[in-house]
């Protein structure tokens, strides 16, 4: 595994136990984990000033501090899960630096409200082109010729570049030179899931901020203010992992609680599936715009989850709608097959995010699929927390 490093570190430490008196407790492999921001408080979902982030109070006060003060990096790195934050907090800097209001961001001046709805012409959210998601060569270049032209009618050009860390080794190094040599007044934002994948010397020339996992009860709280009921909100709170960004999408699209379902079906039916049909499976699933690496996502959190039930931490369980079947596959299956599990979900996560053939990632994640006899709810069936 690269680096040594596990693609989810972020869900595997989520609401988890220390059951072997460190954090990693499924293998004894070496980790990088990241410093914890200072510990939210009960109550404060949301920052004032047109922020209007969740849960990152910490990041919100340390950029405005730069603000307050004119000391503004050139440029930032955002790092943390998908949908935790980081395209919400990058657009509110955007906010700040152009804002005309008396208090930045004021959310409502017409340069904030510009930012807001995509339209302000200084500023640019950039997705990657590449077969992956990450930024290609050509994407920079055409950036680097932009960004010398003076701002239209900010006091910046903002470029918010999403998962740079999914960038060609050439796209990568091309960014650098902008990095290097960066024009007086723009601010590139580069948001990231696994900074490790970006060159040393991208991170080092960026102020980094690592946002991690919203607190559940954050989360729950905030789901409970916008209408949904409790124990919905329960479950969708603990689901989301602390990405506050999913659970405020499945708060509004019931689809993607039953895509959930129809993923962890898939999953189960797979155990007693064919060699044949595992491999068409691999071969389906890498043709998904991100390489299926959403479903990785899925899955190993349910693995975590087998885990913890074969330690008797039930009570941290992420599917906690499945706990019956959570017990009835541990009954079946043993510690030393779900670990291995476990790796080989990390492994294929870590050749994904480094652009490896997506197909023969998948097919040698299946292949190491356990053949366990499973009973799969029906698709979209959710029971009780």
């Amino acid at each position: 595994m690269a680096n040594g490093l596990f693609a989810f570190d972020w869900l595997l430490e989520y609401n988890t136990p220390n059951l072997a008196g460190r954090r990693g407790f499924w293998s004894g492999k070496s980790r990088v984990v990241l410093a914890a921001p200072p510990a939210q408080r009960e109550g404060q979902e949301e920052t004032e000033m047109g922020w209007q982030i969740i849960g990152h109070e910490w990041a919100v006060a340390l950029l405005e501090q730069s603000l307050a003060s004119g000391r503004m990096a050139h440029a930032y790195l955002l790092t943390g899960p998908p949908q935790v934050g980081k395209r919400k907090l990058a657009l509110g800097l955007a906010q700040a630096l152009n804002c005309t209001g008396a208090e930045q961001p004021c959310g409502q001046c017409p340069s904030c409200r510009k930012v807001a709805k995509g339209t302000h012409p200084d500023v640019r959210v950039i997705e990657g082109e590449g077969a992956s998601g990450g930024l290609l060569i050509d994407q920079v270049r055409a950036l680097q010729h932009e960004a010398v032209l003076s701002p239209y009618e900010g006091r910046y050009r903002v470029y918010v570049l999403r998962r740079a860390d999914l960038s060609s080794l050439e796209a990568a190094n091309s960014l650098l030179k902008l990095l290097e040599e960066p024009p007086q007044q723009v601010v590139l934002i580069l948001t990231a899931v696994e900074a490790e994948l970006l060159p040393p010397t991208v991170v080092s020339r960026c102020q980094r901020l690592d946002l991690r996992p919203v607190r559940q009860s954050v989360v729950e709280a905030v789901l409970r203010e916008r209408g949904m009921e409790e124990q919905q909100a329960r479950l969708v709170a603990r689901l989301s992992g602390g990405r506050i960004g999913w659970a405020l999408e499945a708060s509004k699209e019931a689809e993607v609680l039953d895509h959930r379902q129809q993923a962890l079906d898939q999953m189960l039916q797979l155990m007693e599936a064919s060699r044949v049909e595992r491999l068409d499976f691999a071969w389906e699933a890498s043709r998904s715009r991100d390489g299926g690496r959403g479903l990785l996502e899925l899955w190993t959190a349910w693995w975590r989850d087998l885990l913890l039930v074969h330690n008797q931490g039930q009570d941290h369980v992420i599917n906690v709608d499945r706990r019956d079947e959570l017990s009835s596959m541990a009954g079946q299956s043993t510690v030393p097959q779900v670990r291995v599990m476990l790796d080989a979900l990390q492994s294929a996560a870590v050749r994904l995010e480094a652009n490896v053939n997506a197909r023969l990632a998948w097919e040698g994640l299946l292949l190491k699929l356990p053949r366990l006899q499973t009973q799969s709810r029906r698709s979209g069936e959710q029971g009780a927390v």
